[in-house]
């Protein structure tokens, strides 16, 4: 009888961790992912299914280790689907729409 509680509790955080990535919810968080798409010239559904995996910080000011960590997850997964986006190009669209303004680093 106690793993059917528990097992809810994972199901239902399950089920919340899955909408956390998705156009409606990073739109929430003020990134325009068609436009971001756009500008890397692959669907929309690819950025966010790519940006899914990455954690922003809370505070919008990643240490460079976090900063490191989410553009290994972020870049090959955009690359697989437009080979021609390179790290400055990310970068650089990233930047257009972070609504906190450019990284400095």
């Amino acid at each position: 009888m106690k793993l059917i509680p528990y097992t809810a509790i994972i199901l239902f955080g399950g089920l919340s961790l899955a909408t956390v990535a998705t156009s409606e919810t990073l739109q929430r968080g003020e990134r325009p992912t068609d436009k971001i798409a756009a500008d890397l010239n692959i669907p929309e559904q690819v950025f966010v299914t790519c940006f899914s995996d990455v954690q922003p910080a809370r505070n919008h000011a990643p240490s460079g280790e976090r900063q490191r960590m989410n553009k290994a997850v972020l870049l090959p997964c955009l690359q697989a689907e437009n080979p021609t986006i390179t790290n400055d190009m990310l970068d650089s669209v990233m930047d257009r729409y972070r609504p906190e303004g450019p990284m400095r680093g």
